[in-house]
């Protein structure tokens, strides 16, 4: 199984992006993995706006705010020394966000992203579903971590919502590196094709009681399989099958359990962003109270647009 080399984690400096920072220290001590951390300055639009107030003071001025960056960067990262995993690396980078972070990513090949749901930029809750599709994309697919809360301690209850996709099996072996001594609880969530207009059309509520039973039955064996071929024993998950709408589902369980960790897949191989996620991934990152780990489909997807 593949292990996540290098984690990259991008901060906006504000202190709720400080949490991303903390949890990728936490997942690249406990991966062995070399840590990037990066802010990213965009600093074209001051000099667009204060060229004509600040005139030949504008450069002293960009230093003064790249030089301030460097150093609160360097808070946030904290003691180098200190940490427990393969190296750490700080950097600012000139640009626009969302372009210079994916560029950084594929500067160092990093194996995860890390992001913060909520800062004072770029990582706004209302922008999340469209910036982790637009960073998806732009650098290859890589797995989104999206951080939600406060890592206080390591992940301790994860979700992984499967469709049986091609995502899936690489979304389980991603989990069970970030959490080795646990047991995933494993969910599927499902609804009868045409399921409404049956019921609208009259159709014995009995025999549709026995086909969502009979298709139960079938996609939990499904679910085993798929752990099985995971690389994962009996002992090392639950499985759940659910009837119902799958993402409220899947928030559902999230608060039965107390999750905090959702696992989802990318399975979109649309060119817009609205599509590119999926309704389901969409709805999850903007609407659950737990991190939120995007896991990228492994099938190359249809070139962009113009």
């Amino acid at each position: 199984m593949t292990t996540t080399q290098k984690i990259l984690v991008a901060t906006d400096l504000s202190a709720p992006a400080r949490h991303a920072v903390v949890r990728a220290k936490r997942l690249a001590t406990s991966l062995g993995s070399e840590l990037h951390i990066m802010h990213a300055l965009e600093l074209d639009t001051l000099e667009f706006s204060l060229r004509e107030i600040l005139g030949s003071e504008l450069s002293a001025v960009k230093e003064a705010l790249l030089e301030d960056a460097r150093e609160h960067l360097r808070q946030q990262a904290g003691d180098p020394e200190s940490y427990q995993g393969g190296g750490v690396e700080t950097r600012v980078v000139i640009g626009n966000p969302l372009l210079t972070i994916a560029a950084e990513a594929d500067a160092v090949d990093a194996g995860l992203l890390v992001l913060g749901a909520r800062g004072d930029s770029f990582l706004r809750h209302t922008l999340l579903g469209s910036t982790v599709a637009r960073l998806m994309r732009k650098s290859f697919a890589r797995p989104v971590l999206v951080v939600k809360q406060p890592p206080r301690e390591s992940y301790r209850s994860i979700i992984v919502a499967v469709d049986f996709s091609p995502v899936s099996i690489k979304a389980l072996q991603l989990a069970k590196q970030f959490a080795p001594d646990i047991d995933l609880v494993l969910m599927h969530a499902f609804e009868l094709p045409f399921e409404g207009k049956m019921v609208y059309a009259g159709v014995n509520e009995k025999l549709i009681s026995s086909y969502v039973a009979s298709e139960s039955k079938t996609r939990l064996k499904q679910l085993h399989d798929l752990a099985a071929e995971a690389g994962l024993g009996f002992s090392h998950y639950s499985a759940r099958v659910i009837h119902g709408d799958p993402w409220q589902q899947i928030l559902s369980l999230e608060q039965e359990i107390g999750a905090d960790l959702i696992v989802v897949g990318k399975h979109g191989t649309h060119v817009t962003e609205e599509l590119l996620l999926g309704s389901v991934t969409k709805h999850v990152l903007a609407e659950s109270q737990c991190d939120v780990l995007v896991v990228a489909d492994p099938r190359p997807g249809k070139p962009e647009l113009p």
